[in-house]
């Protein structure tokens, strides 16, 4: 077929050139997503979150093997009088939730300012998707309740680590 415009040529040309790069760019795009370029969570930083009750000082998920990971949590006490922890419990974004065998002794009349070194072992790091040298987040929720008040008078705060597994 002969086109009797060289308008219609040029335009022609001009929109097959630009479906050819459009087509390359998308070519890379997808080279760079399956080799986990341009997965967000490798650049993202390590970080502790949760309420200003507790500082997070230091954190390590660490898979050992399949159901012998270790969960390693070093907090300070900023509540302003000293706390008696009910239970700190464990939880993934996951199918299948993170959880450990052995938690650690909860604290008992933890002073303000003072800091506490917690670990579990026994996680199922395999099972909820933490594996080594990859990021993982853990959520973590922690019951207490003040030594002058009691345990009617039970609070709560949650947390999350986001961390490369070791």
């Amino acid at each position: 077929m002969k086109i009797k415009s060289p308008k219609a040529q040029a335009a022609l040309e001009f929109l097959t050139t630009y479906g050819w790069a459009f087509l390359i760019i998308l070519i890379m795009i997808g080279t760079l997503a399956y080799f986990g370029i341009l997965k967000p969570s490798k650049v993202l930083p390590n970080r502790c979150t949760m309420g200003p009750e507790f500082q997070c000082l230091d954190y390590q998920v660490a898979y050992v093997g399949a159901t012998t990971g270790t969960f390693k949590i070093k907090l300070k006490n900023n509540i302003g009088e000293p706390i008696t922890v009910s239970s700190i419990t464990l939880d993934s974004e996951t199918a299948t939730k993170y959880a450990c065998t052995t938690p650690p002794p909860w604290p008992t009349g933890w002073k303000t300012g003072e800091i506490v070194d917690l670990t579990w072992s026994g996680c199922n790091s395999a099972a909820s998707g933490m594996l080594s040298g990859e990021k993982g987040k853990v959520l973590f929720k922690i019951a207490y309740y003040t030594v002058s008040s009691g345990s009617n008078y039970a609070k709560e705060v949650n947390g999350e680590i986001f961390s490369t597994v070791i």
